[in-house]
């Protein structure tokens, strides 16, 4: 039997958020051995589900899954966190080998208040463990921010090619099966990486819209040429001030230094040609309202960019609900974050009436309370399944207990008390709301909600809100991100 251990943690950090990735939201979160991973990702889309998937296909193998903690994006990851996590996740591949290989399933943006790459130390510290000649794959979120350490000490590396991603499982799959082809003697993987000085604004990284489809076509076509195994369009996570901050290429070919170094490079030009077009911006709100108000055809989305929970938000921005109430537009469906105002509608009971201000309350980025006044309509553990595709491949959620509210001037309001963006449909269908017979679905997220909403909306709007995760890269100070780099050094030489 060929023995392959997985083991890793998932953390997107926004190192401008304010809420600290602590150990007791992890272990909150889910920290997971053997019969918890495969419970919880045995039937998702996850690239630990592709993992699992692809081992399981070949009677060869035995794929021991030992340790894995997700946390919905926030700030940095605290010392005591990334100190615990470390030593579980390198522990137990070091405790239990040894290993024919090993498979990550990382993120490659995470940020620690120990160290900047905690992705990268990790992948170093586990070679270090297995020694030079255990192969190593790791799976990457397509908003990675590609260090050298996380590619010098691996042999395989993919990445989701979609935005919204739909692919991880795909790509999993594929990093485990040329892993199995390496141990196995069949490809001797070479790798290049390259990073040119630029950053991708959030709001154009949609791999199906241009030009972020031009140049994935152009990906395509180098994916054909003989000798490549695999080939990685990296996007980037703008909102991590670290040095690795940007768009990434990571080819892998067999035993071809050269024509891997020749594509990364030929793809690292083509970005740069299209570097303005990857960076424009998004609607206004009251321009964005406005439309969705006398839009023929319902619902019309709106996303709210500034409020990205799945880049590191609040998930309680009201800057759209205020700006709805001054222009007298009703309507609005939208989810925010209050566990005192899910407190209260408890209290009221379904068919009571409440009275309070929601949202606004995490920090002071994201507005200001909002005052309403309404009639609780549902309740719930807050807890839902989706089986439909959804961004990353997952199926199980958890808001936290969580109520529905009609407000006296035309808005619904789904509370809920553990911050969650806009990733299923069901957060409204499981407190008997139905998302297609809104008038404006305030989505929130950039690129996250489009499998669930995009099936179902008339119209689609990026809206430029303010907030931890705006379009709007000025309105932050990076303090430690590459020096030059496009756009913000609108001078920078690719």
């Amino acid at each position: 039997m060929i023995r392959i251990a997985t083991a890793g943690f998932h953390h997107e950090s926004n190192t401008f958020s304010t809420v600290p990735a602590s150990l007791d939201k992890f272990r909150h979160s889910g920290w997971l051995d053997g019969d918890g991973i495969r419970a919880e990702y045995g039937t998702a889309r996850t690239s630990l589900s592709g993992f699992l998937a692809a081992c399981a296909e070949d009677p060869e193998v035995e794929l021991v899954p030992l340790f894995y903690t997700h946390l919905t994006p926030m700030a940095a990851i605290t010392h005591e966190a990334i100190g615990v996590i470390m030593e579980q996740a390198v522990g137990v591949i070091r405790d239990n080998g040894p290993w024919d290989a090993v498979l990550l399933p990382q993120h490659g943006a995470a940020v620690s208040e120990t160290w900047p790459d905690p992705d990268g130390e990790f992948v170093r510290r586990v070679r270090e463990v297995v020694g030079p000649d255990v192969p190593i794959g790791v799976a990457l979120d397509m908003h990675a921010n590609v260090s050298a350490a996380m590619i010098e000490n691996a042999d395989i590396t993919t990445v989701y090619q979609t935005t919204p991603h739909i692919d991880a499982f795909e790509q999993a799959v594929l990093c485990a099966r040329l892993i199995l082809r390496m141990v196995r003697g069949e490809i001797h993987p070479t790798t290049a990486l390259r990073t040119p000085p630029l950053v991708v604004n959030i709001l154009n990284q949609g791999t199906s819209d241009e030009p972020m489809a031009s140049l994935m076509r152009i990906a395509d076509a180098e994916r054909a040429r003989p000798g490549v195994l695999t080939l990685s369009v990296v996007e980037g996570y703008p909102y991590a001030d670290v040095a690795e901050m940007g768009m990434s290429f990571i080819v892998t070919t067999d035993d071809d230094p050269a024509l891997a170094a020749e594509i990364a490079d030929s793809l690292a030009a083509a970005a740069w040609k299209m570097r303005a077009a990857l960076n424009t911006g998004g609607v206004t709100m009251d321009a964005a309202l406005t439309r969705a108000a006398a839009a023929a055809a319902h619902p019309v989305a709106l996303f709210d960019m500034g409020d990205n929970v799945g880049g590191g938000s609040t998930a309680d921005s009201t800057f759209l609900l205020h700006a709805a109430r001054r222009l007298g537009v009703s309507g609005l469906l939208q989810a925010v974050y209050d566990p005192d105002a899910v407190a209260a509608c408890q209290k009221a009971g379904v068919g009571g009436k409440v009275s309070f201000a929601v949202g606004g309350k995490v920090d002071d980025m994201h507005g200001t309370p909002f005052p309403v006044t309404g009639t609780v309509t549902a309740l719930s553990d807050g807890d839902y399944e989706e089986t439909g595709p959804t961004h990353g491949g997952y199926r199980f959620f958890s808001d936290g207990p969580s109520a529905a509210m009609r407000t006296d001037d035309g808005h619904t309001l789904v509370l809920i008390s553990l911050p969650g963006g806009t990733r299923s449909l069901q957060q409204f269908r499981s407190l008997g709301i139905e998302p297609r017979e809104a008038k404006i679905l305030i989505a929130k997220g950039v690129h996250s909600p489009r499998p669930q909403v995009e099936p179902i909306a008339k119209e689609m709007i990026w809206v430029n809100t303010p907030g931890r995760t705006s379009a709007d890269l000025s309105t932050f100070t990076y303090r430690h991100r590459r020096r030059p780099i496009y756009p913000l050094d609108p001078m920078a030489e690719g």
